[in-house]
């Protein structure tokens, strides 16, 4: 079976038990996660490949990190993902890309991403739930980090972390590669 498909299984599994884990209603989850009913229905059947935007919206009004969302193997507590196990949600023709690295439930959903964005390529992000927090620590390049409209220069080496409730982006206005290391930390939904 291709990745895809046990990716798309996988996230069709999880979201019917994370929504039945909540006791929420399909009306109920696709109001949460501002998406619709009928996408829903397609992703608990396995029908569709949602977007990573998609999947970031419905993790959050669940409560639950898209390492859950996607998990399709069940083990034991201590997980070793390799660099080729690591799941890429986003990509530009130009060789940006994300890697989510790993994640964990403990305590609400914590996910540690391996991020690269070439030069002029940048990430738009919605609002996460209130309380979440991101950490971000470059490694090369200089990534503009946009927090509510404001840019911040972010050097290699440096870390940063902000609150992620408001709209954010990732940029890279420079002439070399970004390459970062980022945690979001998203508090547990009751």
């Amino acid at each position: 079976m291709a990745d895809l498909d046990l990716l798309n299984q996988a996230l069709a599994r999880n979201v019917k038990h994370w929504r039945s884990e909540r006791g929420f209603t399909l009306d109920a989850l696709a109001a949460r996660a501002a998406v619709s009913r009928g996408m829903l229905i397609q992703i608990e059947q396995a029908r569709t490949n949602p977007s990573i935007g998609t999947v970031v919206k419905i993790g959050d009004a669940l409560g639950v990190s898209i390492t859950t969302l996607l998990d399709y193997e069940q083990g034991p507590n201590v997980r070793i993902v390799t660099e080729d196990q690591a799941v890429r949600l986003w990509h530009t023709d130009a060789g940006s890309y994300n890697r989510l690295l790993a994640g964990t439930e403990s305590q609400g959903p914590l996910e540690m991403w391996d991020w690269r964005l070439v030069p002029g390529d940048g990430s738009d992000s919605d609002p996460h739930p209130q309380g979440t927090i991101e950490l971000v620590h470059v490694t090369a390049g200089e990534l503009t980090l946009v927090v509510d409209g404001t840019p911040h220069a972010v050097p290699a080496r440096a870390s940063v972390s902000f609150e992620a409730g408001t709209a954010h982006s990732y940029r890279n206005d420079g002439t070399e590669d970004v390459e970062m290391i980022m945690a979001v930390s998203v508090p547990f939904v009751r």
